[in-house]
């Protein structure tokens, strides 16, 4: 019976040795992103994203916990805006900063997740107007961006420290917040196509 404990330790170590070394072999940052072509002009659009009190129409993180606490300081809109939250298990608690806002085709977020984990990140969203059908690009989404059209990319990177490498290794980081990024995409563009 020792002899069996003993093995069943053995291998249990050597399999979180191996899930150790496979995370130590990933990437030390990370980049997520999402695009998707908005029938409205950037103008419209970047309102929509420099104003963080907006985010409330389109965010899907805001539907996560509707009961979520919101502190907005700063700037009204654009470079200096504040938006703190604190929430539940599914948006925890955190806080983010225009840190750049080139109207209209970009704005820079400083992205600060408290808990559940610490994470230090920059948002970046960059709006792109098409003067006619994207020359050699697929569509997205299945629509072929045209003259009244911006193309919108939602982008989050920083740094991949080794617990998060190690989550990685059991969850596809990728697909959660991109999923979420093409929602809100989606949300955004229901709102400003009206």
């Amino acid at each position: 019976m020792l002899k069996i404990v003993g093995i069943v330790i053995i291998v249990v170590l050597v399999v979180v040795a191996g899930i150790l070394i496979y995370a130590a072999t990933k990437p030390n940052e990370f980049r997520v992103q999402r695009s998707l072509a908005i029938k409205a002009p950037p103008e419209r659009i970047y309102a929509q994203i420099a104003d963080l009190k907006a985010w409330q129409a389109w965010s899907p993180y805001e539907k996560k916990d509707p009961g979520m606490k919101r502190t907005l300081s700063g700037a009204s809109s654009g470079k200096g805006a504040v938006y703190e939250w604190d929430g539940n298990k599914n948006v925890g608690t955190g806080r983010m900063e225009i840190i750049e806002a080139t109207a209209p085709s970009k704005v820079g977020i400083k992205l600060d997740f408290l808990k559940p984990f610490e994470g230090h990140n920059i948002a970046e969203f960059t709006m792109r107007a098409s003067g006619g059908p994207l020359q050699g690009a697929a569509p997205l989404n299945g629509e072929r961006a045209s003259a009244d059209t911006t193309t919108v990319t939602w982008a989050m990177y920083g740094p991949s420290p080794f617990m998060m490498k190690v989550m990685g290794t059991f969850m596809n980081m990728d697909s959660m917040i991109g999923d979420d990024f093409a929602v809100g995409l989606a949300n955004l563009k229901a709102l400003v196509e009206k």
